[in-house]
């Protein structure tokens, strides 16, 4: 006779994760699609749309943040 599978079902919790970088911030132009490439603060992509308005008369922006999570089986999970 075969061996039965056991599946056991976890809570997972998913949270930030702060172990790595913080978030990342990036602006893009909403006319031309032009970027401002990636910074760990979100001045120089608000500086950088500015500057972008400035020289094209382009006015439109896309503010991108991307932050990081992890996920993680929860402590009082077990199975069920």
């Amino acid at each position: 006779m075969a061996p039965k599978a056991v599946i056991r079902f976890m809570d997972w919790v998913l949270q930030v994760d702060t172990s790595g970088s913080g978030p990342i911030y990036e602006a893009e132009c909403t006319t031309c699609g032009e970027s401002s490439g990636t910074a760990d603060s979100k001045d120089e992509p608000e500086v950088w749309c500015l500057r972008h308005a400035g020289r094209s008369g382009h006015t439109g922006f896309r503010a991108v943040t991307t932050s990081f999570f992890r996920a993680s089986c929860a402590e009082s999970g077990g199975a069920r």
